[in-house]
């Protein structure tokens, strides 16, 4: 399928989008949006799609969101929140506005030292419309994402390491390379657990303890009577890499 303004590829179960507006900063704007959503959606589909990454073309992974202040916000960041596979974020640049939340829905961000962070709709007299008052506290904590959001200020990658708000910070032409060894050492586990181990952290943070550990149980009983499971015991005794098929 093609597209405007993102670029999907997919090689060694790694699914791949780059935000592809580099003339204006990847905002994010309608159609990309729309896009958005249907490369997820086509990865929730695809069984063979263990892990995804998301990058910006150019300088910047997006600096904001040119459907802010449209009536009816889009809500890209909300179609990368309900993927059932590993999201990471390679944060090559600007991060700002609806392009930090796009970066708040993968589940783990790494950036490059050029990286810039900020919710600053506030100052615009708005406030975030695609998760970024809810999944930013729960990131970063209640004060910390207070003092980000009221003040609109817009802090460096050093800054967003030292608060928890990327798992790590490299130098900016390294960035590509760690982004893909992630990915790489995250796809060769089994595609299955790798799911169930998603949905068990992230329904789990909404859920009392004793509920979590009843759904952490029921995730286990279910990958217990998969294929995958099998091959992972067999691959284990015999000594080999695994050769797992997402059943």
């Amino acid at each position: 399928m093609p597209y405007a303004t993102i670029i999907y590829t997919k090689k060694a179960h790694i699914a791949r989008i780059i935000l592809n507006r580099p003339d204006d900063g990847n905002a994010v704007n309608r159609q990309m949006a729309q896009e958005l959503e249907e490369a997820c959606t086509r990865i929730n589909e695809d069984d063979e799609v263990y892990a995804v990454t998301i990058t910006g073309a150019g300088d910047a992974f997006s600096n904001g969101g040119e459907a802010e202040s449209e009536d009816i916000p889009c809500r890209p960041a909300a179609a990368i929140a309900g993927t059932d596979r590993p999201v990471i974020a390679a944060i090559n640049g600007d991060a700002l506005g609806e392009g930090l939340e796009v970066a708040l829905s993968c589940d783990i961000r790494l950036a490059s030292e050029k990286a810039r962070f900020g919710l600053p709709q506030a100052a615009r007299g708005r406030i975030p419309t695609d998760g970024g008052t809810q999944r930013l506290p729960r990131i970063i904590g209640r004060g910390k994402a207070l003092e980000l959001l009221l003040t609109a200020e817009i802090i460096t990658a050093a800054g967003a390491l030292e608060m928890g708000l990327v798992n790590k910070v490299v130098a900016w032409g390294e960035l590509e390379g760690e982004t893909q060894k992630l990915a790489e050492t995250i796809a060769a586990k089994g595609p299955l657990a790798l799911r169930y181990l998603k949905e068990a952290v992230i329904k789990g943070l909404d859920m009392t303890l004793e509920q979590g550990l009843r759904l952490e149980a029921d995730l286990y009983f279910l990958l217990h009577t998969t294929a995958d499971r099998t091959e992972g015991i067999q691959a284990f005794r015999e000594k080999r890499p695994p050769k797992y098929k997402g059943k």
